[in-house]
């Protein structure tokens, strides 16, 4: 599969802000700069590593818009618009819209916990919405809510939603779901992009791209063309700065102080209740950076 309406190498932004906790323009500007220069085609806006639960509605439609604007057409924009509350997704799928995102991204409702039919019907009516493609965000380790097997396969016959970003950390489901659809299917999980890429995967939604932009693009491409010899050379490579940034504490905490370690932006600050990195886990995360090859 040589392309997607999302793009193949996309990162989960992280949302700059300035060291009061402002959403900084300026930064964001630099970071799709930063994105689109080191392999990208897509760029998630508002997802779990933007802090999108910590922004405000109108935080999250300017940052849409502005990194569309930034974007242009040298890449995807995709909004994360998810919600709990069915009516609020539905709200910021068509403001997302109007500011010229070019697809959605739709976690599963978390925290209420429905059923899978009320999953079922919670997309429907946020594919309604709009004329975007739609990707789903499997990601139960937070939500609660896995999409079942069957779900996708319901899922899938809607017209416009096309897509999965997978972080279920579950192979056997994922191989069962890609052969029963023709759902485009995106590593979630940066320590299973080369396994979910060999299974069918037709690219990633990283956070480690924030830093490795150019070195998942490199992995996408051996894959392509059958070299899973390089492409398990490369996922070697990554393994030391997806760990870094990845297992001590959290994406958005980790990829924001990677960030600021290469100058692409000024401040790590997260907004509470998330915190910077404390000395011992940037001290781990230089010492990865510095394994990272060149590309």
């Amino acid at each position: 599969m040589s392309s997607s309406p999302f793009g193949r190498v996309l990162t989960a932004m992280v949302t700059p802000m300035s060291p009061d906790g402002e959403v900084d323009e300026k930064g964001t500007d630099a970071l799709v700069d930063h994105l689109l220069e080191t392999g990208h085609d897509g760029l998630v806006v508002n997802g779990t590593t933007g802090e999108a639960s910590t922004l405000t509605d109108d935080e999250s439609i300017a940052t849409v818009q502005r990194v569309k604007q930034r974007a242009g057409d040298r890449a995807v924009v995709v909004a994360g618009v998810g919600s709990n509350d069915t009516r609020h997704a539905v709200h910021m799928a068509r403001r997302a819209a109007e500011v010229g995102a070019d697809a959605l991204l739709l976690v599963s409702p978390y925290y209420n916990k429905p059923t899978q039919a009320g999953l079922v019907a919670h997309c429907h009516a946020v594919a309604d919405a709009t004329e975007l493609p739609v990707m789903l965000y499997d990601i139960p380790g937070r939500t609660g809510i896995p999409f079942q097997h069957d779900t996708l396969v319901a899922l899938a016959e809607h017209p416009r939603i096309v897509a999965v970003k997978d972080a279920k950390g579950d192979l056997a489901a994922s191989t069962k779901a890609i052969a029963a659809t023709d759902l485009l299917w995106f590593s979630g999980e940066d320590a299973l992009t080369l396994p979910l890429l060999a299974i069918g995967a037709v690219g990633t939604v990283s956070v480690v791209g924030h830093v490795a932009g150019a070195h998942y693009r490199a992995m996408v491409e051996a894959v392509d063309r059958g070299d899973l010899t390089e492409a398990r050379r490369i996922n070697e490579a990554l393994l030391p700065v997806v760990d870094a940034i990845m297992t001590p504490s959290q994406g958005a905490i980790m990829a924001k102080a990677a960030l600021v370690e290469l100058g692409v932006i000024e401040s790590a600050a997260v907004r509470l209740p998330l915190v910077e990195s404390p000395p011992e886990h940037l001290a781990a995360l230089r010492s990865a950076l510095s394994t990272l090859p060149t590309r």
